[in-house]
């Protein structure tokens, strides 16, 4: 491969980096890393798992894999919006597969860096812990999320296995 391949290469994932995909929790109006993304479906039915969290929503069959599916708006403990249609966010974190239940998916957004503001001290009803930073648009803000910090592994392997 040729260095002008090579810097071609690094200017997709840099590309691919600063895009996020936006949905709507609630009123508000969050958006998660597009790399994370692996792809958004109808919310689907799922096998309830006894004894866990309310947010853990239980475990579905996507292609002859057991994805775990949550439902953030419990996990981040924010009302859902009944007018919007739900959907499932498939994403990778950590090598897992996880879903991820949003009130309705907007667009992928392309952003530079220099759009991106610093965590707010409080303009939401998510602990800032779980925030990246926040977009200004034309019409909103966008709460950039963290998800590592927001979905704990652990957690979801521990119960993954009490359902298996």
């Amino acid at each position: 491969m040729s260095d002008r391949n090579d810097s071609d290469y690094q200017k997709e994932i840099e590309s691919l980096r600063e895009r996020y995909l936006q949905f709507n929790l609630g009123n508000e109006v969050y958006a998660i890393p597009l790399l994370n993304v692996k792809e958004v479906i109808p919310v689907p039915n799922t096998t309830p798992v006894p004894n866990i969290p309310a947010y853990y929503k239980g475990i579905m069959n996507l292609r002859g894999q057991i994805i775990s599916i949550l439902d953030l708006r419990k996990k981040l403990n924010i009302k859902p919006n009944e007018d919007l249609e739900e959907a499932v966010v498939i994403v990778e974190l950590q090598g897992l597969n996880i879903g991820v239940i949003v009130d309705s998916i907007n667009r992928v957004l392309h952003l530079q860096k220099e759009e991106v503001g610093e965590i707010p001290e409080v303009s939401s009803q998510v602990n800032t812990r779980f925030i990246e930073g926040v977009y200004k648009g034309a019409d909103a803000l966008t709460i950039l999320l963290d998800l590592d910090g927001i979905l704990n592994i652990k957690e979801i392997k521990s119960m993954q296995a009490k359902s298996a």
